[in-house]
């Protein structure tokens, strides 16, 4: 990077910097303070959180990574406005009522302290295992290519400057989630969000002139087939017999995780519960809806412009107008090849604040998670003081954690990465089932909630589990034909169906809990007050613009049918 490059990325540094110092002066008084940002916050500080929130490695690797290699498959699961649209009309009157700070929690007041006690512990460790991991990981990997660095010489050692960038990205943002709590996670995504657009519309908008416009991009994938059945980079629907992204698997299965991830997972749905009131947090979503339309065309689709630009032939040189090492490298080479000065400090602010808003979103999270639903539970009448001392301490470990981890990601890096794509729709499955069927009818017994979580993890990690077994290699027999030969998309649609069915079952022969102590919980439950509250909450405004986010999804499925 060139010296103003430097120059700009400090800046945005010491930017971020105020912010957080900004935050530290705002004392946290109780844990609402340090875990809900005092659930005073903005539709724009929440919308802004939830996007940056969502934008991690698996966008800056894996879905430039994917546009580069098999086109508009992944774009399923980034037209996924509708559901965080879903979290804000149907799911945030519910969770308003109950008042609670986290998901766990909120299945503890609508089945039992089993199913809380369940959730928290999958949670906080596919957070640390998995998302922690991943992020750290690829960071590391994303910083190395960039700046163009090997290693760091110190005297006469050198350290590979993965381990600098790694180590450096989990303490830096370690550092001001466990000092700034939620408030220092939503205010820095206020800062973080429209600097990581900027950089990355400049990516789109440079790599379209480099390689001859959109016509250009469209005419060289469109020629590129992506399996035996007619279909190319550009289709969005393929057939069913597509090996990885049949339409009968990635339409319902696409929803089942986006339905998981966007509406019951507490990595997001923490930042809604942050919000003033319902129409604070419903706006938030509708912002975050807006926002989450656009990495298809930020990251995904400059994935596919620097695969056009490997197969076009620069008249001049007579070389391939781009370079492309692998196709997980396709941002971060748009990046050195095709920015002048100054943006390439942008774009880098960028990446680093993509990078540093998951993470600290994912230690606020796990560290909430183990001091309300674990700590608070053993030790229910410490101060509020004290509380958010631990809420500290387990960030602090959770980042000692991440540490620890990397590792071993550096290690499997490869492998495991791959593997850790198909932990979201294992995961997705049973967690789907509870809250759905939980809010649809107070019929569900919190025997049947239990029993959802519990075989949808067993039936999800047995999946997993196998998969690491055979690896590659095609095996034979009653349980792989039946567990591992299945598509991923299929298997998670079967796992659903299944859940769905055995809860039902169970909850024919449970007793279902009081209908009191879950009013409000379901659908149907709610007193002629609350109706009140959460119908003023809204007006024709939030109507049209939720209107103009589902219209752009059927345009954009329309147009890349």
């Amino acid at each position: 990077m060139a010296t103003l490059d430097w120059i700009v990325l400090g800046l945005f540094v010491i930017a971020l910097i105020g912010i957080v110092f900004w935050t530290l002066r705002k004392k946290d008084k109780d844990t609402s303070d340090y875990f809900l940002a005092g659930r005073d916050a903005t539709w724009i500080a929440i919308g802004a959180s939830i996007f940056a929130s969502n934008i991690g490695s698996e966008h800056l690797v894996g879905l430039a990574g994917a546009g580069a290699s098999s086109g508009m498959a992944m774009a399923h699961w980034e037209m996924h406005g509708w559901l965080i649209l879903l979290l804000g009309w149907l799911f945030v009157p519910f969770y308003a009522r109950s008042g609670v700070f986290t998901m766990p929690e909120f299945l503890e007041r609508r089945y039992n302290s089993k199913s809380r006690s369940f959730l928290s512990v999958i949670s906080i460790v596919s957070y640390i295992l998995t998302k922690v991991a991943v992020t750290v990981y690829a960071g590391g990997v994303v910083f190395k290519d960039v700046f163009g660095i090997d290693y760091i010489t110190f005297g006469n050692m050198q350290i590979d400057f993965f381990w600098v960038s790694a180590i450096g990205l989990v303490v830096l943002t370690g550092l001001y989630t466990t000092f700034g709590g939620m408030k220092a996670v939503l205010y820095t995504s206020v800062l973080q969000t429209p600097i990581l657009l900027l950089g990355s519309i400049a990516i789109l908008v440079l790599g379209l002139v480099k390689l001859g416009g959109w016509a250009e991009m469209m005419e060289i994938t469109r020629s590129v087939p992506v399996n035996d059945f007619g279909d190319n980079m550009t289709n969005l629907v393929r057939s069913p017999h597509d090996k990885d992204f049949p339409w009968t698997g990635v339409i319902l299965g696409s929803a089942i995780i986006g339905f998981w991830y966007w509406c019951t997972d507490q990595f997001i749905v923490q930042r809604v519960l942050s919000g003033r009131n319902q129409r604070q947090a419903r706006r938030g979503t509708i912002f975050g809806a807006y926002l989450k339309l656009t990495p298809v065309f930020i990251f995904l689709i400059p994935g596919m412009i620097a695969f056009a630009m490997t197969q076009k032939i620069d008249p001049e040189t007579q070389r391939p107008l781009l370079d492309l090492a692998n196709n997980d490298a396709a941002f971060s080479t748009l990046v050195k090849e095709l920015l002048p000065k100054g943006f390439t400090g942008i774009v880098v602010g960028g990446i680093l604040a993509a990078l540093m808003s998951s993470l600290a979103s994912l230690f606020n999270s796990s560290a909430m998670l183990f001091t309300v639903d674990f700590y608070q539970r053993f030790k229910p009448k410490a101060s509020e003081r004290h509380y958010v001392m631990v809420g500290r301490l387990a960030t602090i470990v959770i980042v000692v954690l991440g540490i620890l981890w990397i590792p071993v990601m550096k290690g499997l890096g490869k492998v495991l990465y791959a593997y850790l794509q198909d932990v979201q729709s294992l995961l997705a499955p049973g967690i789907a089932a509870v809250f759905l069927l939980g809010v649809i009818t107070k019929r569900t017994t919190p025997a049947a909630g239990f029993a959802g979580l519990v075989v949808g993890f067993i039936l999800g990690m047995l999946r997993l589990g196998l998969n690491v077994y055979y690896g590659d290699a095609t095996g034979d027999g009653f349980i792989y034909d039946l567990i591992v030969a299945p598509n991923w998309l299929h298997y998670e649609i079967a796992l659903f169906a299944i859940i769905i069915v055995l809860m039902v079952i169970v909850s024919a022969f449970t007793s279902p809990k009081d209908p009191a102590s879950i009013e409000g919980l379901y659908f149907g439950s709610a007193s002629a007050e609350q109706r009140a509250i959460t119908r003023a909450s809204w007006n024709k405004w939030d109507v049209i613009n939720s209107a103009i986010i589902i219209a752009f999804v059927i345009g954009f499925y329309i147009y890349f049918w």
